[in-house]
């Protein structure tokens, strides 16, 4: 008993500290779940935009997407990515037109020359939500910019690769993408780059075209023709990334290392791991990443209200092994001092 009335005398006592305490604690909890909801206010993305690729097959286009998922990320904005499973020109069209009736702020796209784009894009344009073509333009189109490469530049880049080393002598194949790239400018570009190049060597002959229907599994297919045939080729240009794998895979498999040239498109590590084993030759390559990066980012100025320029250049790069073991030296100098 005499316990208990001790204790009551000594919270008696220290009443008016434990109250001010509790009242300490109860404010800075306060002031806690304040900053944590301002926090979450502040950190809304600014900008919701549809982001569409041509195919989820191709490596080049799963680089594109990580350059613009970092750069939405460091512009404080949240794209949606579209992508049909193979090339398929009415599927991205459908992704315009759902974007437009959900009034995003924005949409990156790739561009079909099968298919009226210019119509869709100008139906968004009117709707008030901008428009930026990706890899390939529609330049006739109410589009804000594309950004992308020169085309001659890649097939000139990759004629003179050819030229370098065959000698500037060899029975060509090309293979391309199937028919929702035939026909467009930038294809019409990289191939007058490339037959401009080869133009004053008259060893060096285009001999057979084939179009493949996207996917490693086809260009695979196209190469074994080649292979069978009786055209004695010896070199092989391919206009994508995924088509490069299939024809580097098949080289592989039937033996035909150093038999066969190959020049191809991208730089994918699995591309980059085939130039290192000598099976490709080397590549012309886009910056896919940087492709992705740049059109959000300049997405983000035209929200802005800034002046873009119509065309980005994203810039082409020449890959061979040589390029490969200077990088490789480079990095390991920088590492070491």
């Amino acid at each position: 008993m005499k316990l208990l009335k001790a204790l009551f005398r000594l919270l008696y006592k220290h009443a008016i500290s434990l109250l001010l305490l509790m009242i300490t604690i109860a404010g800075i909890i306060l002031i806690w779940i304040d900053n944590k909801d301002i926090k979450n206010v502040t950190s809304r993305p600014l900008y919701h935009f549809y982001f569409i690729v041509q195919n989820s097959v191709d490596p080049f286009w799963n680089e594109a997407i990580k350059g613009a998922e970092e750069s939405a990320k460091d512009n404080n904005a949240v794209i949606e990515v579209c992508r049909p499973r193979f090339n398929d020109p009415q599927e991205e069209l459908k992704y315009i037109d759902i974007a437009t009736l959900s009034r995003v702020d924005g949409i990156i796209t790739h561009v079909s020359s099968t298919a009226d784009f210019t119509g869709v894009i100008d139906r968004a344009y009117y709707k008030g939500i901008p428009v930026i073509t990706l890899e390939n333009d529609d330049s006739m189109s109410k589009r804000y910019a594309f950004v992308g490469t020169n085309s001659y530049e890649i097939g000139k880049k990759a004629a003179e690769l050819l030229i370098r080393a065959t000698g500037g002598r060899a029975n060509i194949a090309v293979i391309s993408s199937n028919d929702s790239n035939q026909g467009s400018i930038e294809y019409g570009l990289k191939m007058n780059g490339f037959l401009s190049t080869i133009r004053p060597f008259p060893e060096m002959k285009v001999i057979n075209s084939y179009t493949s229907q996207m996917g490693i599994l086809s260009a695979e297919e196209i190469t074994q023709k080649i292979i069978n045939s009786k055209d004695n080729i010896n070199a092989i240009f391919t206009v994508n990334s995924a088509d490069t794998l299939g024809a580097a895979q098949f080289i592989v498999d039937r033996n035909k290392v150093g038999k066969i040239i190959l020049v191809g498109y991208g730089s994918s590590e699995e591309i980059l791991r085939y130039i290192d084993k000598e099976i490709i030759y080397g590549t012309v390559a886009s910056d896919p990443y940087k492709m992705g990066y740049e059109s959000l980012k300049t997405m983000i100025d035209v929200k802005c209200g800034k002046n873009v320029p119509t065309f980005i250049d994203t810039e082409v790069r020449v890959i061979t092994k040589d390029d490969l073991l200077k990088s490789k030296k480079k990095e390991f100098m920088e590492n070491k001092y």
